[in-house]
């Protein structure tokens, strides 16, 4: 059975280009107000049945939290039917339903008498309640004294001891200490349980996949994907990696820039003098002799597409062009990675790897491909140097940090490196 139906649901918002400031700008200038209309959610249809928990991605401003409003009534939508079967209790914002200058006790019957419980029904969970927030010591003070990690104890405790039917909560369960939102999480599966139908909004994949029986991917105020957790996670973290990568490689790109060029027989300069004068200008992330040029590195993936945002465990594969300026014997070419806070990760070359690459004529142009089948890294930002040397460590060419891609991870672990592993239980 259904208890959440959501049919062809709009609701936009007028997003005003310049306010007036007073009373009598809004009256002249009531015909002048511009404003944009933005689409928070467009033409949305899902069901959700009883005893289900259901997840909600998606990137900020994708219209998640529109759509929690809307069920719980805060938001009327312009068009579209909305149908809700059952007790609803709501956590969507921090200190919602609370009065800043009542008490922890007597916010507790307000919050609890909104959400539709008797005066009796309160003080029979009100020890019980207290019990959970951890906040006995402090009950009796004001919530504005309150730290955002104590009003969302006390706003979760409330909210779960009233037994409600179908649970809505958007994000709060990102404020407070790792053992509260552990203990947040265990009440979850309690109510998960017993049955009642739970959508959430967060941004912990991890814990969402744990939870949640189907996912669904908001995007830009549409339903993007709606299933199974890991296939609509999965797909939902490739589109992050995609939208970071082109957000990267935009911004790696340098500005064409358009100049007034002399074109008289004195000034004009060949165009190897030109690359020439290039090559030696001063740059503190690159030095060497440049007998050896790496002229090009890219980031790739298997596809030799070029990508500068990955997923921790995909492939990555980086492409060094070169030329030689010189005869060349027994050159190494060598690649690390560095996190962005200058830790060396790993790092190896053509020697320690025992690729002996062959003797190089002048005006030879190559490439070396550099693969990792398995970019086993934790969620952030890393650096690579790519460089060329001689057998004695002379270098031609040593690129020192130039390069950058980002790892997303779908896990909560910590480090740089993800290590393969298993956990057993021995009794």
């Amino acid at each position: 059975m259904n208890v959440i139906s959501v049919t062809n649901v709009t609701k936009s918002f007028k997003v005003f280009k310049e306010r007036a400031s007073t009373l009598k700008d809004r009256i002249v200038n009531r015909r002048k107000n511009k404003f944009d209309v933005f689409l928070g959610l467009d033409n949305v249809s899902l069901d959700i049945k009883k005893g289900e928990t259901v997840g909600l991605v998606g990137r900020n401003g994708s219209g998640k939290s529109t759509l929690l409003k809307l069920l719980t009534g805060i938001l009327y939508p312009d068009t579209g039917e909305i149908n809700m079967q059952g007790k609803v209790s709501s956590l969507l914002e921090l200190g919602a339903g609370f009065h800043p200058d009542f008490t922890g006790r007597e916010n507790i019957f307000m919050n609890a008498a909104i959400l539709g419980l008797s005066k009796k029904e309160i003080k029979s969970k009100l020890d019980q309640i207290i019990t959970f927030s951890e906040l006995k010591n402090y009950i009796e003070n004001p919530v504005r004294s309150y730290s955002s990690g104590m009003y969302m104890r006390l706003a979760f405790s409330v909210a779960i001891m009233v037994e409600p039917e179908i649970l809505l909560i958007d994000e709060v369960l990102a404020v407070g200490d790792a053992a509260f939102q552990q203990k947040c999480m265990d009440q979850l599966l309690r109510l998960k349980s017993v049955g009642t139908t739970i959508v959430f909004v967060s941004h912990d994949l991890g814990a969402m996949e744990k939870l949640c029986d189907r996912v669904i991917w908001i995007n830009k105020g549409k339903v993007t994907e709606d299933g199974q957790p890991r296939k609509v996670i999965d797909k939902y973290l490739s589109y992050l990696a995609e939208e970071e990568n082109k957000r990267l490689i935009e911004e790696s790109s340098p500005e064409p820039v358009t100049t007034e060029i002399d074109v008289t027989q004195d000034n004009i300069v060949k165009q190897e003098e030109i690359q020439k004068d290039v090559i030696h200008e001063v740059d503190e992330n690159r030095w060497g002799n440049r007998y050896v040029e790496l002229t090009d590195v890219i980031i790739t993936d298997i596809n030799n597409i070029p990508k500068l945002g990955f997923l921790s465990g995909e492939y990555l594969k980086i492409i060094i062009n070169y030329k030689t300026n010189q005869n060349i014997e027994n050159p190494v070419f060598g690649c690390g990675i560095h996190t962005i806070d200058n830790i060396h990760c790993y790092g190896t070359n053509t020697f320690i790897d025992k690729l002996k690459i062959p003797y190089l004529e002048k005006g030879l142009i190559g490439k070396m491909v550099f693969e990792i089948p398995s970019i086993n890294l934790g969620a952030g930002t890393y650096l690579i140097t790519v460089a060329v040397h001689d057998i004695n460590g002379n270098q031609y060419d040593y690129h020192d940090k130039k390069y950058s891609f980002k790892v997303s991870s779908i896990t909560n672990d910590v480090g740089i490196v993800k290590i393969k592993h298993e956990w057993l239980h021995e009794k």
